[in-house]
């Protein structure tokens, strides 16, 4: 089981009493720099309706300092979501996700899926911010447990959102 008793927001809540009060989307997040980060920041902004009417509240886990990551959370339409600055990766590993290898990162299967997300028009930054080789990953968490999770094994996963929120409220 994961401890999550003592993990706050850039707002200085716990993650755990939020999740007694409502579910909770934990987005652990690739640098800002990556395209399949940009891809999932852009597909959690197309989405948000979703999440508002399932009474879902995302937050994100980033590599980066507080001030930085909201200009992008701004860029991608989720300007005002709460997020936890993590630049050591401690809270990542925390909760499992690991390193990725060369196959995880530079596949095959991520260089067709980069290119999938340029040509929709989500670009890849030539900056990273943050560990390149750190993987993503998603925990809904509710009453203080983690409910559901998806542990990306490539970064170029795409995660269904909506499958891993209805898992978790079906309860």
């Amino acid at each position: 089981m994961i401890d999550i008793s003592n993990i706050q927001t850039n707002t200085e809540e716990s993650i755990k009493t939020l999740s007694q009060d409502h579910p909770i989307m934990l987005v652990f997040l690739r640098h800002f720099g990556c395209v399949f980060c940009r891809d999932s920041l852009k597909e959690l902004s197309e989405t948000q309706g979703f999440f508002k009417e399932n009474g879902v509240e995302i937050i994100f886990v980033h590599m980066t300092e507080n001030d930085i990551a909201e200009m992008y959370f701004e860029q991608f339409g989720l300007k005002g979501y709460k997020h936890i600055s993590d630049p050591s990766c401690d809270l990542y590993l925390h909760f499992g996700l690991i390193k990725g290898n060369f196959n995880q990162l530079f596949g095959l299967k991520n260089i067709i899926r980069g290119f999938e997300a340029t040509m929709k028009g989500t670009f890849i930054s030539l900056k990273q911010v943050g560990d390149g080789f750190q993987m993503p990953g998603i925990f809904m968490l509710k009453d203080g447990e983690v409910k559901n999770s998806f542990i990306h094994r490539f970064a170029s996963d795409i995660p269904d959102y909506k499958e891993i929120v209805n898992t978790c409220i079906a309860e």
